[in-house]
């Protein structure tokens, strides 16, 4: 009732999260990198993507974690815009296309795929193409469906089927008594009609995913009212709904890509991989995947600093997040199916056992996010050292890389290779390609004199990555006629 009697203060509150939300992501995006010595306190570009990524989104799943989706009913912009929108727009029906269940996660899994290839985390272009479009969707979908309501949201957004499944978990929700909404002494009052958003189907919801928590039916016929519940009492009701999205979300979404995405910056492996593919390649005179030529919207492209995607980063990337994700939320769905096949109690399906993993989710995506936190904190206090590991395609006389660090490198064409190339003990921050004037250089990793041109991209380290004698012997026997190739 508290926030129906304020819902002038609350639009107000609403639209000041918009203007901040649109200058967090929009500014930064026409912002130089940030010089040396740059902090979160002195310089826009820094504290924008602290505020965004390192407090922001982490405070997001504390509170859906919590109190429910009160972020989505009260304060996301794009929830804002998109029923600003719709109460402006054409007001058409919403199609049978558009209501498929399975859209959030599809959305979802395209966004955080897409968000790793161009790097959202680090650079506000990224950030500005991925969330910018996304809210420009969320208003031409209101501008086109429904009238005052949020489409978007309901249908459509990435991080729907997220909030819906971690909702389950939160100890307040809004409970609907049916027996006093049906109550025939309502029968001969009038009663004001509820303005429900998201389009909620109050008298017979019996589960808060799908609920908003925006109060703005709260006290509707003396029936609904804002209640403490025990944490997870959703999850093990027989009555509350569980769809098979909500599960394929849940097992292959949260705790599949998402996990690999937050994953894969740190994996040795990767680096290992790629080292073998860059290494077969360049044995058949095959360039074309080393090529760094991708734009910034497609792939990383940053040579400012230091930090370029080929395509067979890309190629890696996308496989890993992907293939990981989809396999290790297939090994989840195991424990799922087993039990419901040993139950065999209809009540007790495998999409509504696979809820029992929700409040691994929500942990698990907290501290993803929490890393963004800890690296920009890490970058303003403790300086990190990394070492570079390069595979290069280098003349004799090809200098120093610009970084200025350190690099064990496979380099051709000179017989008995370069001063570089030794046993190097490497603690690979993140991997990522960089190129070097007048040279083909694929650079793993960046760094080890404590600093980096983008001190938010510093992550923690990975284990120790030993390059062989072995390796850098066979390194050697590429000729001298296959590098002059190279070059040109």
């Amino acid at each position: 009732m508290a926030l129906a009697r304020h819902h002038r203060i609350i639009i107000g509150i609403q639209w000041f999260v918009v203007v901040f939300y649109l200058s967090l992501v929009i500014i930064p995006a026409f912002l130089p990198l940030p010089p040396e010595g740059a902090h979160l306190w002195d310089n826009l570009r820094l504290f924008a993507q602290f505020a965004f990524w390192g407090v922001w989104w982490p405070g997001v799943m504390i509170a859906t974690l919590t109190l429910g989706r009160v972020w989505c009913g009260l304060f996301c912009p794009e929830g804002t815009m998109t029923e600003w929108a719709s109460h402006r727009g054409l007001g058409k029906p919403v199609p049978r296309w558009l209501k498929w269940s399975g859209w959030p996660f599809v959305a979802f899994v395209c966004t955080t795929v897409y968000g790793q290839l161009v790097s959202v985390y680090e650079y506000p272009k990224a950030a500005l193409l991925i969330l910018g479009g996304s809210s420009l969707a969320a208003i031409s979908v209101g501008f086109i469906y429904g009238r005052g309501k949020r489409i978007w949201c309901r249908y459509l957004c990435p991080a729907s089927g997220v909030f819906a499944i971690l909702r389950k978990v939160a100890p307040l929700h809004y409970r609907v008594d049916r027996s006093v909404w049906d109550n025939e002494a309502h029968a001969t009052i009038a009663i004001k009609q509820v303005n429900c958003a998201p389009l909620v189907d109050i008298r017979r919801m019996t589960s808060a995913a799908e609920c908003h928590g925006c109060g703005r039916c709260a006290g509707h016929r003396e029936a609904v009212q804002l209640a403490p519940r025990i944490p997870g009492t959703e999850i093990i009701d027989l009555r509350s709904k569980v769809t098979t999205a909500e599960a394929v979300t849940l097992l292959f979404g949260i705790l599949g890509v998402a996990s690999t995405a937050f994953q894969w910056t740190m994996n040795p492996w990767l680096v290992q991989v790629k080292l073998k593919i860059a290494e077969w390649l360049v044995e058949r005179d095959s360039f074309a995947l080393l090529q760094d030529n991708a734009p910034w919207w497609l792939l990383t492209h940053y040579p400012e600093a230091n930090d370029i995607f080929t395509w067979l980063d890309g190629a890696l990337v996308l496989t890993y997040v992907v293939g990981g994700g989809l396999l290790l939320g297939a090994v989840l769905s195991l424990g799922p199916l087993l039990a419901a096949a040993i139950l065999r109690d209809q009540r007790l399906p495998w999409q509504r056992l696979t809820m029992a993993l929700a409040p691994l989710a929500g942990i698990s995506v907290f501290l993803g996010l929490s890393m963004m936190t800890l690296t920009h904190l890490k970058a303003e206090h403790l300086p990190s050292t990394g070492l570079a590991i390069c595979v290069s395609a280098c003349s004799p006389s090809a200098q120093a890389p610009p970084c200025g660090s350190r690099c064990a490198s496979f380099c051709w064409p000179r017989p008995g290779g370069c001063d570089a190339c030794r046993q190097w003990l490497a603690w690979p921050c993140r991997w990522r390609s960089c190129s070097r004037s007048g040279t083909r250089s694929f650079c793993l990793v960046a760094r080890n004199d404590g600093h980096d041109p983008n001190p938010i991209r510093q992550q923690p380290p990975v284990r120790a990555m030993k390059v062989t004698e072995k390796a850098i012997a066979k390194q050697k026997l590429c000729s001298a006629q296959k590098i002059d190739r190279i070059i040109e």
